[in-house]
């Protein structure tokens, strides 16, 4: 299976990439010679703008910082496809999950201020702090920095239906009382907005501001990032951007991913030239121009691994990893209409910034070539999905023709275009978020014509039969899935459920 994210809007299928460079901000000027600044600047644009050609993506910003400077500033595209306006360095975008470290700094804050203690329960500063079951009052708030709380994550964060009341953050803290537990605290990492959220109310009531004014107050004014903010009504209307969604292509999404309650998991606007700020003062371990936002010794805990998640290890909210045997300290976000990315080399006294205005762009592709550049190595050339024009050729001619494209391209264009199993498993999946549950099952079932021996495959072909409400077809793609792949899980737990209940 693949995550799912539904699209809305019409076809549209445009590429709008112009570059237009922005001014640096505060401290000081370029690093490096003239040659090396010319270099790195041709270098990353080559790469940002094949990127862009080869995803149909709207709108890119990038910044790079090096040795306390900021050494590239710049944005590529539009602002929206509808308006055509161009992006400049300084214009806002939803930053998602990146808001996470800003949370662990402000827990850190109040760490060093004697005002909360890492392993103490979170009942201790929010007594109202409950969940389904008992394990929830063994939680501590290292747990939930580092995704081991045991909590589950967001279903919904209804963009459609933001609460913006002052009391968001408590009644939301409040409304998890019937949220069952995924595990015991300190057990798996399980990556956890809830538990983000949570911290957000804890901030508050430890400080005794909103989660939102401490933010501003302690982060972001101090840094000089006058014009970020957790709060997205108080963002700069001049300096907003508009997200996209996928389908067949680009469109201008329907709502603007704001809404209280999920302030401290999600939603710092902000702009990669106001970020740069955020990306010098943390590589500076807490410092930028004189002025400390945390203690030296707060990055020990920080950018401490003290779990483990996928290939690499988590701090208190951040990840570390390695790259060429170069530590990073990154975090990457994605929610409807809007990706982004940090990543920081602090033993190369490095970091980038991505923000992008579509929720679709590869943000994997772009740190990687990003870094590898800043590595002083080549990036890997950009290729097409070829899941995009197939779709484009299936919505315009049908199945068939679409069927034939694919062939053809696979024989003749295979060096341009990026062909695998996940690719119209990606296309198959927004076609069942949208409803459309034939034309999925249509896409699905070509994929496993071309990759027969791909367990996933089948699972996702079961799961739009499953949606169809077929239960025969459904258990026999299933079980293909187990068959091809016996280490499949859900293809196994959904045997298991139709056997139980048959109908």
């Amino acid at each position: 299976m693949v995550n799912r994210r539904a699209s809305t809007g019409l076809v549209v299928l445009l590429l709008l990439v112009c570059a237009c460079s922005g001014t640096d901000p505060a401290p000081g000027n370029r690093a490096g010679g003239a040659g090396e600044e010319v270099a790195l600047e041709t270098a990353i644009d080559a790469f940002i703008q094949a990127v862009m050609t080869a995803h149909d993506v709207p709108g890119v910003t990038a910044a790079v910082v090096r040795d306390g400077k900021v050494v590239y500033s710049k944005a590529f595209g539009v602002e929206s496809i509808d308006t055509g306006a161009a992006l400049s360095p300084q214009h806002l975008f939803h930053f998602a999950s990146v808001s996470k470290p800003f949370v662990a700094t402000a827990v850190m804050q109040l760490v060093e201020a004697g005002k909360i203690d890492l392993d103490a329960r979170v009942t201790t500063y929010l007594p109202y702090f409950k969940l389904a079951d008992a394990g929830y009052e063994q939680i501590t708030i290292r747990q939930m920095l580092n995704h081991t709380s045991g909590m589950p994550d967001v279903n919904d964060y209804e963009w459609d239906n933001p609460q913006t009341g002052d009391e968001e953050a408590e009644r939301y803290v409040r409304a998890l009382a019937d949220e069952k537990m995924i595990g015991p605290p300190g057990g798996q990492t399980v990556y956890s907005n809830r538990a983000f959220d949570t911290l957000g109310d804890v901030i508050a009531k430890v400080s005794g501001q909103s989660f939102e004014d401490y933010m501003k107050g302690h982060i972001l004014d101090p840094l000089g990032m006058a014009e970020s903010t957790f709060f997205y009504p108080a963002t700069n209307e001049d300096l907003r951007t508009v997200g996209h969604v996928w389908n067949l292509g680009p469109v201008v999404s329907e709502h603007y991913p704001y809404n209280r309650r999920h302030a401290p998991s999600s939603t710092l606007n902000s702009s990669v030239h106001e970020m740069t700020r955020w990306a010098l003062a943390n590589l500076d371990r807490g410092k930028l121009d004189g002025r400390r936002i945390l203690e030296d010794s707060s990055y020990d805990e920080l950018w401490k691994p003290s779990a483990e998640m996928g290939s690499g290890g988590v701090g208190l909210s951040w990840f570390i990893g390695e790259l060429d045997g170069v530590r990073t300290i990154s975090h990457g976000g994605g929610d409807t209409g809007f990706s982004s990315y940090i990543l920081l080399m602090p033993e190369k006294n490095t970091g980038f910034i991505l923000a992008s205005n579509y929720d679709r762009s590869p943000m994997g592709e772009l740190r990687d070539g990003l870094s590898a550049i800043l590595l002083g190595n080549e990036p890997d050339r950009p290729l097409r999905p070829i899941s995009y024009d197939f779709a484009r050729v299936y919505s315009e001619q049908g199945l068939d023709e679409a069927k034939a494209y694919y062939r053809q391209a696979a024989e003749e264009r295979r060096s341009e275009l990026l062909f695998s199993a996940g690719q119209l498993n990606t296309l198959g999946y927004d076609l069942l978020g949208q409803g459309d549950i034939d034309r999925a099952i249509d896409v699905f079932g070509f994929n496993v014509e071309i990759y027969p021996d791909v367990g996933n495959c089948y699972d996702s072909l079961g799961e739009a039969y499953l949606a169809r409400g077929d239960r025969e077809l459904a258990a026999t793609n299933y079980g293909k899935a187990l068959e091809l792949d016996p280490d499949n899980d859900n293809a196994r737990r959904v045997l298991a459920e139709l056997e139980e209940n048959p109908q």
